[in-house]
């Protein structure tokens, strides 16, 4: 494991140090010894690169980067990161306590702080079909080991509003092994918030308004201002840090690889900096807020800490020149020093390829039900339209932007679940993807049935990935472990996955940032309004099934 420094080497930086306890900077050398801390000294001048403690993402799956952990970190260093607080709720839908295991295990065979929660909704709902499930008894063996740092995200926020008897034992148990409860309650304000929040939820990181994210640390939560490939709240919730800098950190909760190759949370710290945000409360956003709420071991860069820093060349556009954790250079101008490692493969896929006739689905004549995705979120909108139905048969329609969307049991063989979706603006082809929250069962958009056939079942052949039909070829990312994550070489796998991006809109027509990453929250159930899982269309604001047709509900 490439993990802490173990000579008697005594390793110096100088630079400008900055303070952010006592918000000063000043000439200093740092001196480190066996991944320690050993003496901070003060000097009378020194280079003018700045020396400050590494940043940390406050929320994230790991699993949202295509890249196992071990990978995942060879890219996040280059950007200054040498901590994350991650939820491998993802994997767990799929894998159950195996894929928690080998995200720990696979973590710890690099130099990157990874710390993990316990995944509290495992299936995430009854209403779509998971691949495993981790209830009270697992959750007690996971919070009693000392690697994992928190209770995962808490979705299931009606559960806890009607008092369910198992999501109050797990938050319970959380409570007892004295780790704090992250949440997740898009839209929740007023008295239902304040009922959320003291059963024991302490963040979230799923807020879209200032007013919403205002009231809640109000009620005394903890916000992480997101902003990842898909939703990105900073612009939104920046301004928090005028008045309420104490409870703020920074996230990405799901990035691709494409996006961690240019940047990570060094991205948000520079944003804020220049948006007029006073230096060193986006810094303590960015480092300190998150290992004081989850209790991380994480160094500050004060003597005796873990020597978990960074450098950088200003204070404004936060180019990162050096990481170092454990006082290990772990990247150095531009280059991950992280090697890459072998690794197993886990995954559970089990279903045959489907048929053209399995996404037929017959018109009652009346007018349909359209889930509306919003470009940047992942909430969605839901819409009435009438469509093409030649032979009786609900077609996509490319004129007015509304597509077949499919979601097909990946656990076993079954009729694909069919909805309609607005906003993806494909001309031909389909995509597909494996990666389709929660429960990770195979979710694709298309122009028509055959395209849709295709990219799904290339996903299929290949036990999880993500696929372009173009009408001719296919072309997929293979994602071998648990039809999440590849193994190969993380530059590679972003080359790849932005290959596939480039074609999904110069070659297929879609007029969205991320359309995969957008097309893996179409079956996110747990955030409103219209979503579609393996077994229909969901409604997120009631949490119940809807009916496609308007003369069916």
């Amino acid at each position: 494991m490439e993990n802490k420094a173990t000579d008697d080497k005594i390793v110096n930086i100088s630079g400008q140090y900055v303070d952010i306890y006592r918000e000063l900077i000043y000439p200093a050398e740092i001196l480190v010894n066996r991944g320690k801390i050993i003496a901070l000294r003060k000097l009378e001048a020194a280079p003018s690169q700045f020396i400050l403690p590494g940043l940390i993402d406050a929320h994230i799956h790991i699993e949202s980067s295509l890249l196992i952990p071990s990978e995942f970190a060879r890219l996040a260093v280059l950007h200054g990161t040498v901590a994350t607080v991650s939820d491998p709720h993802e994997i767990a839908n799929v894998c159950g306590m195996d894929g928690v295991n080998y995200m720990i295990e696979n973590g710890e065979s690099v130099n990157f702080k990874f710390y993990f929660g316990a995944p509290s909704c495992v299936p995430a709902t009854g209403f779509e079909t998971a691949g495993a499930s981790i209830g009270p008894a697992e959750i007690k063996q996971l919070l009693g080991d000392d690697r994992i740092k928190y209770l995962a995200e808490m979705m299931n926020w009606p559960g806890v509003l009607k008092h369910d008897n198992e999501v109050m034992e797990k938050i319970m148990l959380a409570k007892e092994a004295g780790k704090p409860v992250d949440g997740h309650a898009p839209g929740l304000t007023g008295d239902l918030a304040k009922a959320y929040i003291e059963a024991g939820i302490s963040t979230d990181h799923e807020c879209v308004s200032l007013d919403e994210a205002t009231h809640k640390i109000k009620l005394g939560m903890k916000i992480a201002i997101r902003e990842g490939s898909a939703a990105k709240n900073f612009d939104t919730l920046i301004d928090l840090m005028d008045t309420y800098p104490g409870s703020l950190m920074f996230c990405s909760d799901d990035k691709h690889p494409d996006s961690l190759l240019e940047g990570h949370i060094d991205q948000l710290v520079s944003r804020a900096i220049k948006r007029g945000k006073k230096l060193f409360d986006v810094l303590r956003a960015a480092c300190i807020n998150p290992i004081q709420h989850y209790g991380l071991d994480v160094g500050t860069l004060r003597e005796g800490d873990p020597a978990d820093f960074i450098v950088v060349d200003d204070l404004t556009d936060f180019k990162v020149k050096q990481t170092y954790i454990n006082g290990v250079l772990v990247a150095d101008n531009g280059k991950t020093l992280i090697s890459s490692q072998k690794t197993d493969r886990i995954n559970r896929f089990h279903t045959e390829l489907i048929t053209e006739n399995s996404l037929r689905v017959n018109s009652a004549g009346d007018q349909i039900r359209v889930i509306v995705a919003e470009d940047g979120q992942l909430v969605t909108r839901q819409e009435w339209a009438f469509l093409p139905n030649p032979d009786g048969l609900l077609a996509s329609c490319v004129e007015k932007d509304i597509l077949k969307i499919a979601v097909t049991n990946r656990y076993e063989t079954a009729t694909p679940a069919i909805g309609f979706i607005r906003n993806f603006g494909l001309k031909k082809g389909a995509i597909a993807s494996s990666v389709a929250h929660d429960s990770h069962n195979i979710i694709a958009v298309g122009t028509n049935d055959a395209a849709i056939m295709q990219a799904v079942n290339a996903i299929i052949r290949e036990r999880g990935g993500l696929s372009l039909f173009d009408g001719e070829t296919c072309t997929v990312l293979p994602l071998p472990v648990a039809g999440l994550m590849n193994t190969e070489d993380a530059f590679s796998t972003a080359a790849k996955y932005t290959e596939l991006d480039h074609k999904s809109k110069v070659v297929l027509g879609s007029t969205l940032k991320s359309p995969y990453m957008t097309l893996s929250f179409m079956a996110l159930l747990v955030i409103p309004s219209l979503k579609l899982s393996d077994k229909g269309l969901f409604d997120g604001s009631s949490f119940k099934f809807v009916s496609l047709h308007k003369g069916l509900n």
